[in-house]
């Protein structure tokens, strides 16, 4: 049983020839490491909210309607709104490049690059968030238009246990499908490893932001976009059997 884990996991970091999803895998998993990056800076700098988990948000508005402090309601539904336009933007893409994975990876994670590299020069130059509300919910709009165009991208490509965002179903599938629960074992290599890249991202944002460097956790989170970027933008011209849905 280790054994199998640790070949899913292998086979997810580095897929056998030919594999139905070709490099998503890999990527998608980056994009996970990246969601930790920014949800780390949203929430620890931007005050309680989320840009990635918007179930998180939906329950903070209750909360700051409820009253409970340090919770904001106009912060949690900027959040929401431009994770909506982003997701919209996301499906867009996807239909313009519904015939070509790569084609439509590329672009999504191209234009989540350029938001997110965006917001750290922001972060980096301007005034301090907690200090500044303008400067506050521009990164709020920014790091929400960008995640809510790799939601898309990842919903649309649907990469099995790979989502990149959202960990209840992957963790939920972990329980519900093992043998101990007789079911057929599923893939917890792959599950656990998108658990652990999630929580790699959040640990290093989160000490970048508690030593006083938070645009640090977003130039971390652009570098591994610019390295999809990178890996993403050779497979435009690709014929490959995974680039066809």
């Amino acid at each position: 049983m280790p054994s199998e884990i640790l070949n899913q996991a292998w086979r997810t970091i580095v897929p056998e020839r030919g594999a139905r999803f070709g490099p998503l895998p890999p990527l998608m998993l980056l994009l996970t490491v990246v969601t930790g990056f920014v949800d780390a800076f949203s929430y620890l700098a931007l005050g309680h909210v989320f840009v990635a988990n918007m179930t998180g948000n939906v329950v903070f508005s209750g909360f700051a309607v409820a009253g409970a402090p340090g919770f904001s309601l106009a912060a949690s539904l900027a959040a929401l709104a431009a994770f909506a336009v982003g997701a919209l933007g996301g499906g867009r893409i996807a239909r313009i490049h519904n015939t070509h994975r790569g084609r439509h990876f590329s672009t999504s994670i191209l234009i989540e690059t350029a938001v997110i590299l965006a917001a750290y020069l922001v972060a980096q130059l301007g005034p301090e968030p907690d200090k500044n509300a303008a400067i506050r919910y521009v990164l709020i709009a920014l790091l929400g238009i960008g995640m809510g165009v790799q939601n898309a991208a990842a919903r649309s490509l649907a990469v099995p246990d790979l989502t990149t965002t959202v960990l209840t179903l992957t963790i939920t599938g972990t329980s519900a499908d093992s043998k101990l629960a007789g079911g057929p074992g599923g893939k917890p290599g792959r599950r656990l490893l998108s658990v652990a890249a999630m929580f790699l991202g959040g640990l290093i944002g989160a000490t970048a932001i508690l030593h006083g460097h938070a645009p640090l956790s977003l130039l971390c989170a652009a570098i591994l976009l610019l390295t999809a970027t990178s890996v993403a933008w050779r497979t435009r011209t690709s014929e490959a059997d995974w680039t066809r849905p």
